[in-house]
């Protein structure tokens, strides 16, 4: 009978075991999961950052490239308030001018 317990108890000790050992399975799947979990995200963000500095690097060369549009705008525009400035000073010659002549002289 003695041996029976000892059999017994030992069969036991290898159930608990067994079910230990799925337990520890169950419980490294289950870290591994998360792990490949965390490692996804991880990845992603990597990449979201890689995709943001590409955007800003973009948005860099836009804002450059607007900033230089934006001076030759500002330099056409200078130039042609100085020959509207110019022309109208022409014509308010012109506009003398004809007056002058239209009018004629006094003493005729």
């Amino acid at each position: 009978m003695t041996m029976a317990r000892t059999d017994s108890k030992s069969v036991q000790a290898k159930e608990q075991n067994g079910g230990s050992l799925e337990e520890a399975l169950h419980r490294l799947d289950t870290a591994l999961a998360l792990l490949e979990t965390a490692v996804a995200r991880k990845l992603e963000t990597e990449r979201s950052r890689g995709d943001r500095e590409t955007e800003f690097a973009l948005l860099e060369e836009d804002r450059v490239r607007l900033a230089a549009e934006l001076d030759a705008a500002g330099a056409r525009l200078a130039r042609m308030t100085s020959t509207t400035g110019e022309v109208n000073r022409r014509l308010d010659r012109a506009i003398e001018t004809v007056e002058d002549v239209l009018s004629g002289p006094t003493g005729r």
